[in-house]
C-alpha cells in the first residue's frame, strides 16, 4: 500500500444544500443553497501530517468504512476511546478501533461479525493515524 500525504490544491468549491436530505419520508423541496465549500479544506485539517488511503476487506464496516472507501488519516493526532485507525500490527498495515480498557489500550475490529482482535503479547504495533473521514463510492 502507497501512502503519500495529502495535497490541497486550488479550492474546488462546491455547491451545499441548507437544508439536510432526509433518508426517510420526503418533505417538500427546499432548494435554498448555503455557501460553497471546498471538500479539500473540510476534510483535511492538517494536511503535512493526512494521507489518504484505499480500504481493502470488511473488517471496520460497523464504524462506517467499508470496503473500497476512502480514507483520510491524520498522524498529527492521539487516538482516544473508539476511534477508527490506521496500525502497523508486526509490520502489516490495517484498520483497527482504538479501545481503552481499564485505562490500557487495545485494539478491535470494527465489524461485530468478528472474534475479538488478539494480536499477542509479544506483537510489535504501531499506531500509523486517526481516520479523521471516510468516503464511500458508490457508483465508480
Amino acid at each position: 500500500m502507497l501512502t503519500h500525504p495529502a495535497v490541497i490544491g486550488p479550492p474546488a468549491f462546491l455547491p451545499v444544500y441548507r437544508k439536510p436530505v432526509r433518508a426517510g419520508f420526503p418533505s417538500p423541496a427546499d432548494d435554498y443553497l448555503d455557501a460553497p465549500i471546498d471538500l479539500s479544506r473540510a476534510l483535511i485539517k492538517n494536511a503535512p501530517a493526512t494521507f489518504i488511503m484505499t480500504v481493502a476487506g470488511d473488517s471496520a464496516i460497523d464504524a462506517g468504512i467499508f470496503d473500497g472507501s476512502l480514507i483520510t488519516v491524520d498522524r498529527s493526532l492521539r487516538p482516544r476511546d473508539g476511534d477508527p485507525v490506521v496500525v502497523d500490527v508486526n509490520g502489516e498495515r490495517s484498520v483497527k478501533i482504538f479501545r481503552l480498557v481499564g485505562g490500557r489500550s487495545c485494539l478491535a475490529f470494527g465489524n461485530r461479525r468478528y472474534p475479538d482482535y488478539d494480536p499477542g503479547p509479544n506483537a510489535d504495533i504501531e499506531i500509523f493515524g486517526v481516520i479523521t473521514n471516510s468516503v464511500r463510492r458508490f457508483r465508480r
